[in-house]
This record gives structure tokens, sequence and C-alpha cells, in this order.
């Protein structure tokens, strides 16, 4: 199981918290591994009870053993099956008797080929049908049991590459932008029930899907996504994106619906033509 790593602050602003999601009841897709096992982890600790969906079996078990069998549940989960995912929604509701979140943050990347000749048709619609078509069913499953309920937090994983070009291949780039779409558009839907609609776009930081997309291991990639940074002294880690998801999943964030909340330390904003505010010893 690749380790998730977590920095000191976070551990200690963790441990000497007051539970935020006490009785609370979260289904993760892509929860076995880097982003989602880390939020399981976190979401568990503030006393979620929390359902991983995912593919990967046996990290899928191994996480949900780690948390404990009262804590946590895995549930085989293909997220462009729609049957999948009603199943992994009602067996949350079934399981823990609701739904409070949902946190669709299943995802891949494709081969890296930045000229669009070179992509094929195949790989494009693979891409979309898991970071796009997935989570469009996730938030269809999840309104399902919420609308009844007349509450609840839907979650989603975007990128970096869903305000920018250039910064990853056409298909995730295409899905990333499609995921914000999805949450806007539900949000004003779904605003007349109390339930939130939200998504979260991180900078690169080092997972299984990043490491692998890029071909470096963890040191490696995070030492080189610091150089390229626009914020310096510190390396974005899973917990960071955590920790957002915890804030959004609260009711610390009861007023924040249809946002799409950066993590990336201005990346995003960046001019690279602009220079002027550059020290010369810096």
């Amino acid at each position: 199981m690749a380790l998730i790593r977590i920095g000191n602050k976070s551990r200690e602003l963790l441990e000497n918290r007051e539970p935020m999601l006490e009785g609370k009841v979260a289904l993760i897709t892509g929860g076995a591994s880097g982003i989602g096992a880390c939020t399981a982890k976190i979401f568990a600790q503030h006393g979620a009870k929390v359902i991983i969906a995912d593919v990967q079996y046996d990290l899928g078990q191994l996480v949900s053993e780690s948390l404990g069998p009262s804590n946590c549940t895995y549930v085989h989960c293909d997220v462009t099956n729609e049957d999948h995912i009603k199943n992994a929604v009602d067996k949350t509701v079934s399981t823990y008797g609701k739904l409070d979140i949902m946190f669709n943050n299943a995802g891949i990347s494709d081969t890296p080929k930045p000229r669009i000749i070179d992509n094929e048709k195949a790989d494009f619609e693979r891409d979309l049908d898991i970071n796009m078509t997935g989570v469009f069913l996730g938030m269809k499953h999840a309104a399902r049991v919420m609308v009844p309920a007349i509450s609840g937090c839907i979650l989603s994983t975007a990128s970096v590459a869903s305000n920018l070009g250039g910064a990853s291949s056409h298909a995730y780039c295409c899905s990333k932008h499609a995921v914000v779409g999805l949450t806007r558009n539900l949000a004003v839907e779904l605003g007349q029930f109390g339930i939130r609609v939200n998504c979260m776009s991180p900078y690169t930081l080092a997972t299984p899907l990043a490491t692998k997309f890029v071909g470096l291991n963890d040191e490696d990639l995070e030492n080189e996504m610091t150089v390229l940074g626009n914020l310096k002294g510190v390396t974005l880690r899973a917990d960071d994106v955590t920790n957002a998801a915890l804030y959004l999943a609260s009711d610390e964030a009861k007023y924040v619906s249809g946002h799409n909340l950066f993590i990336d330390g201005g990346f995003g904003i960046v001019n690279s033509a602009f220079k002027i505010f550059q020290y010369p010893d810096a």
C-alpha cells in the first residue's frame, strides 16, 4: 500500500481538533489510495462513518481494516458502472441509515501525449468516462437519497487543470473543466433542498496517479513541483487536500456551495511573463 504522507503540523492540528464530522456518514469513491485514503482516515478520526468505494479490492480492504469495522466499510465499485454507484449509495444507507457526504474522488490520467493528433479516441473517452461521467453518476445517486432527507454535501475532486490549459493532457483538462460545470449546475439545482455542492482543485501532489503519470517517485515529484510552484517554503501533500475536504464537508462551511476551492499556492493565477515583483536575490 502506498504511504500517505502527512506533515507534522497537520498531524498536530488533527490531534488537537474537536471532531468536525461527528455522526456524519461519508461515501468516498477512489477511497483505497491517495487523496481518497487520506480523506477516509481523517474523516473517520473526525467522527464520520466511512464507506470506501473503489475497484482496488486489496487496498480497499486494507484501508477499511485499518480504520476498523465499526468506522469503515469497503464496497467494490467501478464509477463508470451506474449499477455499482447505485449499489454503493444503497449499501451506505442500509449500513449506516443515511448519506451525509458524497465525495466523488475517483479519477485517472491518461498517457501524456501533448499533440492532439497523437491522442486516441478510446483513451480520450476512457478518461471522460471515469473523471466526468463517474462524477455525474455519483452526484445523481447521492441526490437520489439526499433530496428526500433535505440535507447533504456533495464534494468532487477537480484539479488545477480545471482552470488552466497546458497543465495536463487534453482529456484530463477537459474532464476536470466538466467537473466544475457539473458542480455549479448541481449547486443551483439542489440549493432548494439545503444540499451543498462543491469541488476542489489541487496542484500536483505525490499520489499513485500523479507519480505514474510523470514517472517519478514521491520525493522527486514533490521536489519538482515545489520548484515549479508559486508558493515557496511548503510542499503540498494529500492531507492538505483532505483538510480542505474536511472543511467543505463540515458545518464550518454551511453556507459554501457552488465553489471550486483551489489548493494550488496561487499557481493558477501566475502570469509567467510578469516579473516586476521578483526580488533580484530571491
